[in-house]
């Protein structure tokens, strides 16, 4: 790389503003003074734009399809109904949890994840919650639930 001031060819130091290559602290001095430097270090520090999270895709891998993967029209009715969910909410709220979402959605093996948080409670719990959100139990279904305790 060529030092910003004098052209020699150098890789010992870098502006800290700009990130620019210079060769000696007289260049550094010469350089801190010219407008380019301060203006590459004002985009820099300039606020992004948030990003719209649910645009990007969050995963590494691409998403696998079982039989039991659940349609896109169904997480987004559960995205949609969790809110007003206060046992989904809560358990949202739980670092763990959280922490063993985001392993699943970034394992090379989501299957494996999967198998492995089912054997988590606070998991299961979690799963639960999202199917009572997504597809509610009936009656007699919390009748034979009832019986089987």
């Amino acid at each position: 790389m060529e030092c910003v001031s004098c052209a020699t060819i150098t890789d010992k130091y870098k502006c800290s503003k700009c990130l620019a290559p210079y060769c000696s602290v007289n260049c550094y001095k010469e350089h801190k003074t010219q407008p380019q430097c301060t203006e590459i270090a004002a985009v820099k520090q300039a606020p992004q734009p948030a990003k719209n999270v649910t645009e990007e895709e969050p995963t590494i891998y691409a998403p696998f399809s079982t039989e039991d993967t659940v349609p896109l029209d169904k997480l987004q009715q559960l995205n949609v109904l969790a809110e007003n969910s206060e046992p989904l909410r809560q358990l949202l709220h739980n670092p763990h949890l959280r922490a063993l979402l985001q392993q699943i959605d970034v394992a090379y093996n989501a299957n494996l994840a999967m198998t492995a948080a089912m054997q988590e409670p606070l998991f299961v719990e979690f799963a639960n919650a999202c199917l009572q959100v997504v597809e509610p139990m009936t009656d007699a279904e919390r009748a034979e639930l009832a019986l089987c305790s």
